[in-house]
């Protein structure tokens, strides 16, 4: 007999409480509730990344990937566990999605990008896709009888110099009542929208407000929004936080296979993305006493599959070979059809991609560094889930992207976090003594480890002689190395120390993940080197992108094989290149041109078929290498 009934479960420490039919899992009751916990398999039960205490009730659990020792101090996997009874469920730091340690330009709030010389803007003409134009009409007479709608457009076509402009359909439905409130001086909002000008709003008499877009990076792990100052370049505010798409899954992957899986998974994973996305963009409205109306125009750039998710087009066929996405262009729409905060008639332009996985934020991140105006041989690297990775000068571009796994943001590790406030981030291990020191972000005390303090765990460890060349823990008479529940680690913070009071702790399987995901970086980093006939010495510059590559220490780096061995000053972070590129385009048309043409130029490098990729990843499997003459700066 089905259980039709209603039970209550309330999250602890949070005091957040819900009525859910019996059989909903706690991962699903966790989200109805309001509160976000990690899933970096979609609710398979295959990541462990969602464990929960149960403190009041008998719920239905049922089998996952979680670690005896867990289970013996009761917990649970909330995405396996069904609700058969009223619940008082404890919800540990480690299992929340929060939001994430994002990096944003160091700029005050109130300058002018453009005039900086460090700005990619500085580049382009300022030529932005939508501006505010002040006119005044002549007032109709019974014998100057032109339409409403013709008055305005002679004025404001002889304004900008432009006979190809045309009027949203909202806009005029209001015109006639917007003329006359006015006096016949009016203020029109003219955006570019498929090759023409388009007036997409009209404000009685003269605003004193700008016209504002937004650039848009649409990530995987993060979103990040700029409101900007179309009149100037200004970047006025930003906010970024967790795409809640990661309640499906962290990768791609599984967030493909939800789409393709499930009924409603695609509106799901849309809706999902579009709810990020408008928090940040109301907290900025908010912030800066704007409304909706007042923003434009929108640019986004995001990997192949976010840009499918986001428009809501079909992404099966990007994870089945040969690997074909839907789209590489992306057709320009209007806000109103997805259902962004913003002016309903506001064009929304997507980043074109490359290939299924290198996707528009590349592009985006190549328009915000010179490398393909430049004599200069570059590489650059943008590391997460997949490594993307583009190789080339202003001659020529070779591009290649690595499934690297998500252990350098978190999962597959036993104490592996996002970076969040408590992440550990920064690791010194005293050599014979094994006392460790530890740096966090915010400076919580620890609560796991995010992707910079692993590199830098990894190396640390080897420079130690806690692990050898292979990864394989060694004996060193010290109480940190022990043989734990599923095999030998290292105790990095213990538990008096340490967020919660349990020992954060760095096993062998981590080392092992870790080395593989490395190791796929740096093979894909050869293969291109490979196929352009170019070694370590013939690279003159090396871009870091991403958030994670912000905080990576390049010695450390250097030191574990996952980058080139070159002088540290031909290294160069740029952050947040996707969100950059994408205020770059907001503000010049021909930058917008720029990156269609960066897209048609790269030649994509598929490694599932380099017969040479697979001996560089094999090579690639100890610390720093297998030949060390690749790496001479590194200790043997």
């Amino acid at each position: 007999m089905v259980d039709s009934k209603k039970y209550k479960v309330r999250f602890i420490p949070d005091n957040l409480s819900i009525e859910v039919p019996a059989g909903t899992d706690l991962h699903r009751a966790a989200a109805m509730a309001g509160l976000e916990l990690r899933s970096g398999c979609g609710g398979e039960g295959t990541c462990g990344r969602c464990a929960v205490l149960i403190k009041e009730g008998q719920p239905q659990v049922g089998q996952g990937n979680l670690g005896a020792k867990y289970r013996r101090e009761g917990y649970v996997l909330a995405c396996r566990t069904l609700v058969t009874d009223d619940l008082v469920v404890e919800v540990p730091p480690t299992s929340r999605l929060s939001e994430h340690q994002l990096v944003v330009d160091k700029i005050g709030k109130r300058e002018i990008l453009a005039e900086q010389e460090a700005d990619p803007l500085a580049r382009y003409p300022m030529d932005p896709f939508s501006r505010k134009v002040f006119v005044k009409l002549e007032p109709p007479t019974l014998t100057e009888n032109a339409s409403d709608l013709s008055r305005l457009l002679v004025k404001v076509r002889g304004e900008i110099g432009r006979e190809d402009v045309r009027i949203d359909l909202d806009t005029l439905r209001a015109l006639p009542e917007t003329l006359r409130q006015g006096d016949w001086a009016v203020t029109a909002t003219v955006s570019d929208y498929d090759g023409n000008s388009e007036i997409i709003r009209v404000e009685p008499g003269r605003s004193d407000k700008p016209a504002y877009g937004l650039a848009i990076d649409i990530g995987t792990t993060s979103n990040v929004v700029q409101l900007v100052d179309m009149s100037t370049g200004l970047i006025i505010d930003r906010r970024g936080t967790y795409n809640r798409q990661a309640r499906y899954g962290d990768d791609v992957i599984t967030r493909i296979i939800h789409a393709v899986d499930n009924k409603d998974g695609l509106k799901q994973l849309q809706d999902a993305v579009l709810e990020t996305l408008n928090e940040l963009i109301d907290s900025l409205l908010s912030a800066g006493e704007l409304k909706p109306e007042d923003v434009g125009y929108v640019v986004t750039a995001g990997n192949t599959t976010m840009a499918h998710l986001f428009l809501g087009l079909n992404p099966k066929y990007i994870r089945l070979e040969p690997y074909i996405p839907a789209a590489t262009t992306f057709p320009i729409v209007k806000a109103r059809d997805l259902g962004l905060h913003v002016h309903p008639s506001a064009p929304v332009l997507s980043f074109p991609a490359v290939a299924s996985y290198v996707g528009g934020d590349i592009v985006s991140g190549l328009l915000a560094t010179d490398i393909a105006d430049s004599e200069a041989v570059s590489l650059f690297a943008d590391f997460g889930t997949n490594g993307e990775l583009v190789l080339g000068s202003k001659d020529w571009l070779v591009t290649c992207s690595c499934s690297m796994g998500p252990c350098f943001e978190g999962g597959g590790i036993a104490f592996g976090m996002r970076a969040t406030p408590g992440a550990i981030q920064r690791i010194k291990i005293a050599p014979r003594l094994f006392d460790v020191k530890l740096a966090t972000v915010g400076g919580d005390n620890p609560r796991g480890i995010c992707g910079s303090g692993l590199v830098d765990s990894l190396a640390k460890l080897r420079e130690a002689g806690i692990i050898d060349r292979a990864g394989k823990f060694q004996e060193v008479g010290s109480d940190r190395r022990r043989d734990g529940a599923d095999g030998p680690e290292f105790v990095l913070a213990w538990g008096h120390e340490a967020h919660g009071g349990r020992d954060i702790v760095i096993t062998e399987s981590d080392v092992k993940n870790l080395i593989r995901a490395k190791g796929a970086a740096y093979a894909a980093i050869r293969s291109m080197m490979r196929s352009m006939s170019i070694d370590s010495d013939g690279l003159d510059r090396i871009f870091i992108a991403g958030a994670f590559g912000n905080y990576l220490n390049i010695r450390d780096t250097v030191e574990i094989g996952m980058i080139p061995d070159v002088t540290p000053e031909k290294y160069q972070f740029i952050g947040n290149s996707s969100v950059k590129g994408a205020r770059v385009a907001l503000m010049s048309k021909k930058a917008w041109a720029t990156a269609e043409e960066l897209a048609r130029k790269m030649t994509y490098l598929e490694l599932s078929v380099d017969p040479g990729y697979m001996d560089d990843f094999m090579s690639a499997l100890f610390l720093p290498h297998t030949d060390l003459t690749q790496f001479p700066s590194v200790g043997r």
